[in-house]
């Protein structure tokens, strides 16, 4: 199995629950998007990544830390498929650019003093 990382725009994350005849099922999928080939797309290509199990959660709320449009790195492993095709499976995703702290408020600042 090989694992890789890339960038891409981040459109959003999604948890899904629901039964099947086999029971249960919950999953998380990953949506970004890519330049569009100007053939069979116009805009943005969308594309879904289902993300790994162990790791749903995670990759779940990380997606509230990143804003939709802008770049964003995935990493994520690559499944050995039938006919010779891989599946890609997310593991991780993360904003490219940090997230700016807020400014401390008065109450947060150790170095503020109470007026007299």
């Amino acid at each position: 199995m090989a694992r890789s990382t890339m960038e891409a725009i981040f459109l959003g994350t999604q948890k899904l629950e629901f039964s099947s005849k086999d029971g249960p099922v919950k999953m998380v999928k990953l949506f970004y998007a890519e330049e569009p080939d100007g053939v069979t797309e116009n805009g943005l290509c969308i594309i879904s990544m289902q993300v790994v199990d162990e790791v749903a959660d995670e990759v779940f709320f990380a997606g509230a830390d990143i804003v939709p449009l802008e770049k964003f790195r995935i990493t994520f492993e690559v499944e050995r498929g039938g006919k010779q095709q891989g599946s890609n499976r997310c593991l991780h995703i993360e904003p490219l650019k940090p997230k700016a702290d807020k400014p401390a408020t008065p109450a947060q600042s150790p170095n503020t003093q109470a007026k007299a």
